[in-house]
């Protein structure tokens, strides 16, 4: 995801104070990685320094003082442009999973016992998303649902990849 480019659409939406532009990038889409203050600064930081946000003046309240940031038109662009543009479809051809595969067959180690402890890797985190689905509002819903549909796509490329491994052994000159 686009930290950037996100903030760019919250602030889109309304001009913040960093503190609340964290509250709801973390409740919309942290989703258990919630945005570092620091990251969230420096990003605004960058932000205003290339001419897409303005920082409003300090004000004061009951806390610490606090900066309201308005996004500017250049800002606006760049939201409209990126939301515009689709997303290069994933994946791509290089996998973590295949490459693990190929080097444990290289390595002369047991490519099978690894694919099963990933297989049961998978299960598990399906069984937790489905849980979440189940007790989740919608976004989260929405969320579990796109990794459920990724994990179902591994567990099926690794029963083909299983079937196929004396045959990639040989291919791979293992």
């Amino acid at each position: 995801m686009s930290v950037p480019l996100t903030l760019l659409g919250l602030l889109e939406r309304e001009p913040s104070h960093g503190y609340d532009l964290k509250r709801t990038y973390d409740d919309l889409f942290a989703h258990g990685r919630p945005l570092p203050f620091g990251q969230l600064y420096s990003t605004l930081g960058r932000l205003a320094r290339d001419g897409k946000v303005v920082v409003g003046e300090a004000e004061s309240g009951a806390g610490p003082e606090r900066k309201r940031y308005v996004i500017t038109p250049e800002g606006a662009s760049d939201v409209e442009t990126w939301l515009r543009e689709p997303v290069a479809p994933e994946p791509h051809l290089h996998s973590v999973l295949f490459s693990k595969v190929v080097l444990a067959l290289l390595l002369g180690r047991d490519a099978h016992a690894y694919l099963d402890a990933q297989k049961l890797a998978h299960v598990q985190r399906m069984r937790e998303l489905t849980e979440l689905r189940r007790t989740a509002g919608l976004v989260d819903t929405l969320l579990a649902d796109n990794a459920l549909f990724h994990l179902e796509a591994d567990l099926r490329w690794i029963d083909t990849t299983v079937a196929r491994l004396d045959q990639l052994a040989r291919e791979v000159g293992a």
